[in-house]
């Protein structure tokens, strides 16, 4: 009987696409159960989105990136010295490679098993947050990019196995919000920050509005695994020290109460979307107490200052101008708590980072990154 060679192929190449599946999800299982870490955000976990944008809030330039072994120590848009708090998580739980940006031309077909970074300096959850930066992708945009990714594993994996592997293996993580204060809230009457028009309430309910929102959108997509960092003390960062002409042990205080209002109403949103969406886990990350326990007791951490950037332009602390080739730049760039005048040093993320991998529920809760990768798994 004559063989239907077309048949044939199409056969040979169906039991390939499955043996790639298999192969593919088995190794994510041999990763401790990690499967893709999709990680959103601002400058703070931006692993180069911004290269890719017309944009005043760049990191592509040395001296950043300085320390970040992957790349020589070449900038890559990385808004610190090293790795960033997303990067090392990564490594921890098991990822093979980090998370490429959305942005890249590499950002495609098989590499987004590993994860994807939406992540943009200058980004907030509300649209005009980051304005004054020309170019940013906000959270809206970055679910938007998200839905994109999703659509394209669908063909990668196939829509069932897809969908359990961003279900079941997938971790998305969120770091969001001290931009709609920075740069949005707490802007000078010149550049029309919200305050103008609006009370602190009033804001903060606008964002946990969006924010609820913008979650569900993800929930929709599948995700069902999140971590959502919470907003830290940026009262302390040496940008408000700097301009406000504090002592290196002050911080400005509205800031900070702005932060602390906005973390209780995200913890009780987060209880919420917990309670109402079926399936879900929302993991509170208490970043203000880290990062504030580090500045307070910095010399227990062994660092030498918690006030002084590494890298900056412009007054006491450095605080003025951001990292760039014109900056001052410390010796030893592991006893700074602070990179830049306003982004922790890569010597401060690894604590930061530990803390949420390994962390009791006063840190992260109701579990920590450990417990949350394996969570769900049998």
């Amino acid at each position: 009987m004559a063989m239907d060679y077309s048949y044939t192929v199409a056969c040979v190449g169906f039991v390939l696409l499955i043996v790639f599946n298999l192969s593919y999800l088995g190794n994510a299982a041999e990763n401790q159960g990690l499967g893709a870490s999709f990680i959103f955000g601002d400058s703070l976990v931006d692993a180069g989105n911004n290269n890719y944008l017309p944009t005043l809030s760049k990191a592509n330039m040395a001296p950043n990136g300085i320390d970040f072994k992957a790349s020589g120590g070449k900038p890559t848009g990385r808004f610190t010295n090293g790795r960033t708090i997303g990067d090392i998580v990564g490594e921890e739980l098991g990822q093979p490679k980090y998370a490429l940006p959305y942005l890249s031309p590499d950002a495609k077909g098989k590499a987004l098993l590993v994860g994807v970074n939406y992540a943009s300096g200058a980004a907030g959850i509300m649209n005009a947050t980051g304005r004054i930066f020309v170019n940013r992708v906000g959270m809206d945009i970055q679910v938007d990019f998200f839905n994109q990714t999703r659509m394209q594993i669908d063909n990668v994996l196939g829509p069932s196995q897809a969908k359990e592997y961003i279900m079941k293996r997938s971790i998305f993580s969120v770091t969001i919000g001290s931009n709609d204060f920075l740069n949005n809230y707490l802007l000078p009457v010149l550049y029309i920050g919200a305050r103008i028009s609006q009370s602190p309430d009033a804001f903060i309910d606008d964002l946990i509005s969006h924010f609820r929102v913008q979650l569900t959108r993800l929930y929709q997509l599948d995700a069902r695994k999140f971590v959502i960092g919470n907003v830290g003390p940026i009262g302390c960062i040496p940008y408000q020290r700097t301009i406000n002409q504090l002592n290196a042990d002050q911080c400005v205080d509205l800031p900070n109460k702005l932060a602390l209002q906005y973390n209780g109403r995200l913890k009780g949103l987060l209880a919420e979307l917990s309670e109402n969406l079926p399936g879900s886990t929302f993991v509170y990350a208490n970043v203000y107490d880290v990062v504030m326990d580090v500045i307070t007791n910095y010399d227990k951490y062994g660092f030498t200052t918690a006030s002084v950037a590494c890298c900056g332009i412009g007054g006491q602390y450095a605080g003025i101008i951001p990292c760039g080739p014109q900056s001052s730049l410390c010796k030893d760039r592991s006893m700074h708590v602070f990179w830049d005048p306003y982004h922790p040093s890569e010597a401060a993320n690894l604590i930061l980072a530990k803390k949420l991998l390994d962390g009791d529920t006063r840190i992260i809760s109701p579990m920590n990154l450990r417990q949350l990768r394996d969570h769900g798994l049998g």
